[in-house]
């Protein structure tokens, strides 16, 4: 019971961290000093690059990093400098680690995972894995599984590390200045949870999208099974 109880008071105290993050990098900020940029390189590296830790905060991290970086309290670029050293160095983990697993894999069919499944994953990624490991920066959860797949599906390394590295920049850019420019602004100061929860959610309405549009596209097939055969 008592393990119980530290489990659901850390599960508690991390929803509480991403709703009022800024809050809490404030007083990170406060208590580490100039430590706070190897903690928010460790919290991005883990959130992209081990895919045990998608829950960790990515997308606000960022902003909120911004934001207290605007009060003067962190350096800009080195904000910018340690997230960007996070997110390339943890996809590329992320990358090695697929890529050294999958061949093991593609070797044999398993209980979880056909081969013929990877084979269409490697074909993909050698197609549009360069626009798929940008756009899956923005995307909470696929930006820590992408780069672990495309490993897996043995998409180009030197394919990967260019969009890898383009991605991360985009996406460490556009947050961290959104909330360096626009975190002083009486609106967002006074509305910051919101904020957060609409990064949130604009982040994983793509993902929801495709999921409505794949079931749509599956429950049209069953009940049209011949489809333009008939004709």
């Amino acid at each position: 019971m008592e393990f119980l109880d530290q489990f659901w008071g850390w599960i508690a105290y991390a929803w509480d961290f991403v709703l009022n993050i800024d809050i809490h990098l404030f007083e990170l900020v406060n208590q580490y000093g100039l430590w706070i940029y190897a903690i928010l390189f460790i919290i991005v590296f883990c959130e992209t690059g081990l895919v045990v830790t998608p829950f960790l905060p990515g997308d606000s991290l960022l902003f909120a990093s911004g934001v207290v970086a605007g009060t003067g309290l962190m350096g800009y670029f080195e904000v910018m400098f340690a997230l960007l050293l996070a997110g390339v160095i943890g996809d590329a983990v992320n990358y090695t680690i697929g890529r050294h697993v999958g061949p093991q894999i593609f070797s044999k069919d398993t209980r979880f995972i056909k081969k013929e499944h990877l084979l269409k994953a490697h074909h993909f990624y050698e197609r549009h894995g360069g626009k798929a490991i940008i756009l899956a920066r923005f995307i909470p959860i696929v930006r820590t599984f992408a780069p672990f797949v495309a490993g897996i599906a043995l998409m180009n390394p030197t394919t990967f590390f260019f969009f890898n590295i383009i991605g991360c920049v985009i996406w460490v850019v556009a947050l961290v200045s959104a909330g360096f420019f626009l975190g002083n602004l009486p609106f967002v100061q006074n509305n910051f949870s919101l904020i957060v929860y609409a990064i949130i959610i604009i982040s994983i309405l793509p993902v929801v999208f495709e999921i409505v549009m794949a079931k749509l596209g599956k429950k049209k097939t069953e009940q049209d099974p011949g489809g333009d055969n008939k004709r």
